[in-house]
């Protein structure tokens, strides 16, 4: 849905085919639109119209700013570049991204995910390849978008997007809890859980620690009360009063808390060269762009299926999202900065502060370019452990601990998923953490698809099994546990009924043809092998059956080892074949309820179908007498017909 939707009244003007039947009556539905466009857009500053509040748009959008502000500055710095080259790819995901009708809401800049690969290719190619990387990265994006490979990202488990914010939040709460109280965290997400204790301690050994912590600590109290502050104040975003009052503490005397400085931006910008694209031919900086590419359009789509889950607004259009980071990118390696992708720490501030179109997300590069070129002794004035409250914030409210018994009440099974989930993204990585989790879904929806139900029993001179549900290979010590006592009963008889299986694996379905042939081979007893008509089923509809035949035991037709092989060789081809005779010994009464079944299966096993499918030799029952049972057979033939 675009950011500012025209009138009815205007697009059924435009229309093609349409007349005003009265002038009069036109020229006012056109002046309605018009005045209602104008009231939108044109209203005072938060005011709400039918269309887009400006207040709530520009309001998200400082927040968003404020949020963007030190992760930017954060995320160049850990990965060893300057940090004006993190300020501008948040401009970049701000104004180029920010425009794009891929996503409503989501945010894009240089991300903490990727901290890790920077550094590792800065140190190896230096900082001049990173923007020819970051370039051949986004042109690969954009490539990807348009042969629509972004929609498969949309394939992601609940369980598994809840433990991927769960998994973000957690080592972002703790990693911005030591710029809180002015001091480094430690390193890994591991690391800086573990050393959180101990930072603790050392915050108020020092007075002017303690006053950052406290500022920090007030920040993040004023943003979860702010809402229940009373009258139109509480419209300010909680992030803007706690700026204002750290700006008002840290401008008193003898407080020397830390805060934001940033350099020249534009002496920061370094355009590729003709030495840097010689490079490419390096395969070591081949394998950087395509570990470039995975790394960015995973994150970004899996980002985008979570914001969506967090708002009732326009949803992710994947392809076009996945170009449009693409084109962020190109931009960004042009220009010589860090690769971006969509992140969730500002995206969740962009929901949470009211956002719903993509003006917020699109101003807020507008404010990074501004401040950093016209205001920085303006961000000079920040002290960084209040913009690292508003993190800590955040990094709650993506946790979402609530969830978690929610979870383990609705779905125990989603809800090891969702755990699995976090606690590999806090071990290891984003894209790890997902993968591992997305693997975890898969795990569980195999395991509950593969319910089958195996019973095996002695009916007089038959040894029965009975298979209902989906066999799968993870079922087939089941099977293979009940064939194995089938064969041992010690009967002249045994039928394998699998009339109720609604899936059938080549596992599965390969031990039960090697067990039907060891059985049938071995001459000393007849195997009866019923299963559903699979081919019919495919088609949704009834398959032709058969008349009985009125004959005697003298007028049946022989039905050889021969003439089977030969049928089969013919199904095989896709020839028609020949209708086949009815197979020996016929149905019992008892047997006759297997008739009644919604397929008409197991009659076309005894009276084979005129027209089998590939897989017709499974209706084939063995035909062949044995001696010891052929005498009793020819009695219940006749038995049967009277």
């Amino acid at each position: 849905m675009p950011a500012y939707a025209p009138a009815a009244g205007t697009v059924r003007e435009s229309a093609p085919g349409f007349h005003k039947a009265d002038g009069g009556a036109g020229d006012t539905a056109r002046g309605k639109a018009k005045g209602e466009v104008k009231g939108k857009v044109g209203g005072k500053l938060g005011g709400t119209g039918q269309g887009v509040d400006l207040g709530t748009e520009i309001t998200a959008s400082l927040v968003v700013f404020l949020v963007a502000l030190p992760l930017c500055i954060g995320v160049a710095v850990a990965s060893g570049t300057p940090a004006e080259l993190g300020i501008i790819s948040g401009v970049v995901g701000g104004l180029v991204v920010g425009m794009t009708r891929g996503s409503a809401l989501q945010v894009s800049g240089p991300a903490a995910g990727l901290t890790a690969l920077v550094a590792e290719t800065v140190e190896a190619h230096g900082i001049a390849m990173l923007g020819v990387i970051v370039l051949m990265s986004g042109l690969l994006q954009i490539g990807l978008g348009m042969i629509r490979l972004g929609r498969m990202f949309q394939a992601i488990s609940i369980a598994v997007v809840q433990g991927m914010l769960a998994g973000i939040g957690l080592p972002l709460m703790f990693s911005q809890s030591y710029p809180l109280a002015d001091a480094a965290a430690p390193g890994t997400a591991i690391e800086n859980i573990l050393g959180f204790p101990a930072h603790v301690l050392d915050t108020f050994t020092d007075a002017q620690t303690a006053i950052a912590a406290l500022l920090g600590i007030a920040t993040v109290v004023l943003s979860f009360v702010w809402k229940k502050v009373p009258g139109p104040v509480r419209k300010i975003p909680a992030a803007l009063v706690a700026v204002a009052i750290g700006i008002l503490v840290a401008a008193l005397p003898g407080v020397e808390v830390k805060t934001l400085q940033v350099g020249d931006l534009l002496a920061s910008v370094q355009f590729p060269g003709p030495e840097q694209f010689a490079g490419l031919a390096d395969p070591a900086v081949l394998t950087a762009v395509f570990t470039f590419t995975v790394i960015a359009s995973a994150e970004s789509l899996f980002t985008a299926a979570a914001v969506d889950r967090m708002h009732d607004g326009p949803r992710t259009r994947y392809n076009t999202e996945l170009i449009a980071q693409g084109a962020g990118n190109t931009v960004c390696g042009i220009l010589g900065a860090l690769p971006m992708t969509a992140v969730v720490a500002r995206s969740s501030a962009n929901v949470q502060a009211g956002a719903k179109t993509r003006l917020s997300r699109t101003l807020h590069g507008l404010w990074l370019l501004a401040f950093a070129l016209l205001l920085p002794s303006v961000l000079a004035l920040i002290p960084i452990s209040v913009l690292a409250g508003v993190l800590v914030h955040s990094g709650w409210k993506l946790l979402a601990p609530e969830q978690f018994p929610k979870m383990w009440r609705q779905d125990r099974g989603e809800f090891v998923v969702m755990t699995i989930t976090t606690g590999v993204i806090v071990a290891t990585a984003l894209l790890e953490g997902v993968l591992v989790g997305l693997a975890a879904g898969i795990v569980l929806a195999a395991l509950r698809m593969s319910q089958t139900s195996v019973e095996h029993r002695v009916e007089g001179d038959a040894a029965e099994l009975v298979m209902t549900g989906n066999a799968t290979f993870l079922r087939l010590p089941k099977v293979i546990d009940a064939l194995e006592a089938v064969g041992s009963a010690g009967t002249p008889r045994i039928r394998l009924d699998l009339m109720g299986v609604t899936h059938l694996d080549h596992a599965c379905r390969s031990q039960i043809e090697e067990f039907v042939a060891q059985k049938r081979a071995s001459q000393t007893v007849r195997v009866e092998l019923l299963l559903p008509d699979l081919p019919a089923a495919k088609q949704k509809q009834k398959p032709k059956r058969r008349p009985r035949p009125e004959s005697s035991p003298e007028s049946r037709p022989e039905f050889s080892p021969e003439s089977r092989s030969e049928s089969r060789s013919e199904s095989r081809s896709g020839l028609r074949r020949q209708p086949v005779s009815p197979s020996w010994p016929p149905p019992q009464p008892h047997e006759r309820a297997y008739e009644r079944s919604s397929s008409g299966a197991l009659y076309d096993a005894f009276y084979a179908p005129s027209r089998p499918g590939p897989s017709a030799e499974w209706y084939y029952l063995d035909t062949r007498p044995f001696e010891g049972l052929q005498d009793s057979e020819e009695a219940r033939w006749r038995d049967y017909h009277g």
